[in-house]
């Protein structure tokens, strides 16, 4: 039995039954948050409910059970996570490359002839080849941004580049962007929509009309790419 409380929740996941299932949730209070809400974490594959300051536990799973046929359908559809291995692939700007561990390489991970290879012990390969994505997420995306703000008269203060569990990108009322590296492994055409639907946050902090039109001049992208997104997505997270 879970008891309803208004003050501090833990952190950890812990095991709910949902429609006859064992599911895992994490519980999340914020300060800022004005109403119940419920999403996948596609990486962790488990759900996440946040509360409000003063809202119960036991609201929260109310909130779950309403929700249970989509919430069990989003977590049966998540792709399996497949770990980055010697022989393996990994995917970048779209294109599938693949994965070679050379122990006694030099320059640390590069790219050459469709293949990415990293040198060093075989247990590091993967946060390597993740510090290395995300490296490149920082050129890539970062050229993408000055490409399109550039034209568009749009000058974020920075940008910022993040690991986040289920988003793409934001746009801080300080001008600040945030992409998510995963990013990087997207098409190029659908990192250009994301790129373009922050830099639009620059003039329009929300998702009016007024929002969507200035998308519209930034990128022809915007239909394929959340398609893409919403196909794609989950993998990329889950990826590692």
């Amino acid at each position: 039995m879970i008891a309803g409380l208004s003050g501090p929740v833990p952190a950890e996941a812990e095991t709910v039954r949902l429609a006859g299932r064992d599911v895992p949730v994490r519980w999340r209070r914020s300060g800022r948050a004005r109403r119940l809400s419920l999403r996948i974490d596609a990486r962790a594959a488990e759900i996440v409910i946040t509360l409000p300051p003063r809202a119960e536990r036991e609201a929260g799973l109310a909130l779950l059970r309403n929700h249970a046929v989509w919430v069990l359908s989003r977590l049966d559809h998540l792709p399996a996570a497949v770990p980055w291995h010697d022989g393996g692939q990994v995917v970048l700007d779209g294109c599938p490359l693949g994965i070679a561990h050379c122990p006694d390489g030099r320059r640390g991970v590069w790219i050459e002839d469709g293949v990415v290879k990293v040198s060093g012990e075989a247990p590091f390969l993967r946060r390597r080849l993740a510090t290395f994505l995300r490296q490149e997420a920082g050129h890539r995306l970062g050229a993408r941004l000055a490409q399109i703000a550039g034209p568009a008269g749009l000058r974020p203060r920075r940008l910022v580049i993040k690991d986040t569990s289920s988003r793409w990108g934001s746009c801080s009322a300080d001008g600040t962007v945030m992409l998510n590296w995963r990013l990087v492994m997207a098409p190029v055409d659908v990192q250009h929509y994301v790129v373009a639907h922050e830099l639009a946050h620059l003039r329009h902090m929300n998702h009016g009309p007024d929002f969507w039109v200035l998308v519209a001049r930034l990128t022809p992208h915007r239909h394929m790419a959340e398609a893409w997104l919403r196909r794609h997505g989950p993998a990329l997270l889950r990826a590692a």
